[in-house]
């Protein structure tokens, strides 16, 4: 392990900010705590309220609240008014980037009111739901009716629109993609004002492609229809430990899903979830899962966690036990393990409450837990967000399956953060060249993992402070963003864009692929209408100047590099 061992890095001077987070659990525990449990409560009465209204009730109010979106965009001059932005406030958003966009003049559209479940539909067994509508909420609906999203994304506050438009993964992505991928149809409303319905075989399936990771900038997301697959009441849950160097933990990882005979679409063969937790350069626990009836996971002998309990210990604590008793199985309430991360914000919470994870702190206030990140946010001023964007990483790393070895090992080498977060999806291949897309020849490779129709990548999870932080030394947060960022461009990797980027527009485009969606944001009046998704994407400060000369260039000559021009034509 010499070569991954960490470089000697001289101490840094403490500074008042270091302070003040460190004391920072005292806010958290007698403000953000409170609060937040507060506002869960309100919200839950909310969509309480929401559930008992008729379905044809909520598709009526969702046509209202449409009707008021489209005459609120008519109303916008194009020549005297900024570009239309949403009327949620900055600090509400789930993800870790500065919202700085809304800091320069814009036009507000209030979607506020899109929170309902509209209708669940056995039969075609699709779920449409309004873009603020979360996770929490919806499986709280579905799992009683032995039904789920394809993927449920792990944390309880994140929302259709955020996971459509920007990122969503979960432990069965392996199976079915990225939250994205299970779309089956969204109803967008355009620049001027039109309502479409876009899919992937109607005359709108240049936009259908074009959505995902666009950050709401070809139009205003208004609904989605969303594939739904049938459940059972409990998750048979296995958990290996495996021991090592980071290719030894790799291997375990790759070993765990992807079977050796290459017959990946085997439900035989293939678990229904996969997880991997790398607890350090030398350690990991890989954990697979099937669904399993009430009777199954009732019988003699089997054991039944509930961890949704408040004073349970926290998820990723309870599957580093793995390493000490060795391999075992238990039963997991089906909807418990599907939000098995949000009590502790995977291991973030650990940061925020140093003591949190104690039994004594779970048992008389785990049952506030988590704080809401929006309200971490919105406590925080410019210096400690400054801090944690240079002291503290909140990353994830997409990567080919085959190269998952290379990014644990090269996460130890710049960021030295522990424990990574693993998960695998697939990438898959679309009539349209989107955002994100598979290696050229991948299909020829054969790799472990991959089908002729999609490339097996991994979401390796970075959350938490750096070891150079932990121990007091120099650490140049920045640096290892453009580090990271560099390093996925040079792998075929891809970075969410929620997370802070240090990326210029040209390494952007040099990441994600421009043609559809560039193609998309002239042909559908997006261009001076909605900011460029690199432009929301940047960090730091944009003015409204910056901005309107951006859009200005936009419309006389596209700044993004195509490589082709066939790039957006559909593939034969």
């Amino acid at each position: 392990m010499s070569d991954l061992a960490a470089p000697l890095r001289p101490k840094r001077k403490k500074v008042w900010v270091d302070y003040f987070v460190q004391f920072r659990w005292i806010l958290v525990i007698f403000v953000v705590l409170p609060i937040s449990w507060t506002l869960y409560f309100l919200t839950y009465l909310g969509d309480v309220k929401s559930e008992r209204k008729s379905f044809k009730q909520r598709q009526k109010e969702h046509e209202e609240n449409v009707k008021k979106v489209v005459a609120r965009l008519k109303q916008r001059n194009a020549s005297k008014d900024g570009l239309v932005c949403t009327a949620r406030k900055p600090w509400i958003a789930v993800g870790m980037r500065n919202v700085d966009y809304k800091r320069a003049r814009h036009f507000e559209v209030d979607l506020s009111a899109f929170r309902n479940i509209i209708e669940i539909d056995k039969e075609r067994m699709i779920a449409r739901v309004e873009p603020l509508v979360n996770m929490g909420q919806i499986t709280r609906v579905t799992v009683p009716m032995n039904l789920a999203l394809a993927v449920v994304a792990e944390l309880d506050d994140l929302t259709v629109g955020g996971l459509i438009n920007g990122y969503g993964i979960e432990g069965s992505s392996h199976i079915y993609g990225l939250f994205s991928d299970t779309v089956v149809a969204y109803e967008i409303v355009l620049a001027d004002g039109r309502v479409v319905r876009a899919t992937k075989d109607n005359e709108f399936s240049d936009l259908f492609y074009a959505i995902p990771w666009s950050q709401g900038t070809l139009g205003l997301l208004v609904s989605a229809e969303i594939k739904l697959i049938p459940i059972k009441e409990y998750m048979k849950l296995t958990y290996k430990p495996a021991v090592g160097n980071l290719k030894d933990l790799a291997q375990a990882y790759v070993d765990s899903f992807t079977p050796r005979d290459g017959d990946q679409d085997n439900p035989e063969k293939v678990p229904d979830f996969v997880e991997g937790m790398v607890y350090s350069a030398t350690e990991g626990v890989f954990m697979t899962g099937r669904y399993a009836s009430k009777e199954e996971a009732k019988k003699k002998g089997n054991v039944i966690n509930s961890v949704g309990w408040w004073f349970k210990p926290w998820f990723y604590q309870h599957a580093q036990t793995a390493l000490k008793k060795g391999e075992f199985v238990e039963y997991i309430p089906t909807r418990e393990y599907y939000h098995r991360h949000t009590r502790c914000l995977y291991w973030e919470g650990k940061l925020i409450l140093p003591f949190g994870d104690q039994f004594w702190f779970r048992f008389l206030l785990g049952w506030m837990m988590p704080p809401k990140v929006s309200l971490l946010k919105a406590t925080q001023g410019e210096a400690i967000r400054n801090y944690y964007h240079e002291m503290h990483v909140i990353q994830d790393m997409l990567v080919p399956l085959y190269k998952v070895g290379d990014a644990l090992e090269f996460v130890h080498k710049e960021m030295e953060v522990y424990p990574l977060w693993l998960c695998p999806h697939k990438l898959f291949k679309f009539p349209y060249k989107t955002m994100i897309y598979p290696e050229a020849g991948f299909e020829l490779h054969r790799r472990r993992g991959d089908t002729s129709y999609s490339q097996m990548y991994t979401d390796v999870g970075v959350y938490y402070a750096p070891g150079p932080v932990l121990r007091g030394e120099v650490f140049d947060g920045a640096g290892a963003v453009r580090t990271m960022e560099s390093w996925l461009i040079e792998n075929h990797g891809y970075q969410p864009q929620y997370a802070v980027s240090e990326l210029d527009e040209k390494s952007f485009w040099r990441m994600f692929d421009a043609g559809l969606y560039e193609n998309c944001r002239k042909k559908y009046g997006a261009v001076g209408t909605f900011m460029s998704v690199y432009y929301k994407s940047k960090k730091g400060r944009k003015t409204e100047k910056e901005v309107q000369e951006a859009e200005q260039a936009h419309l006389e000559t596209p700044i993004a590099e195509v490589d082709d021009e066939e790039d957006d034509q559909p593939a034969d």
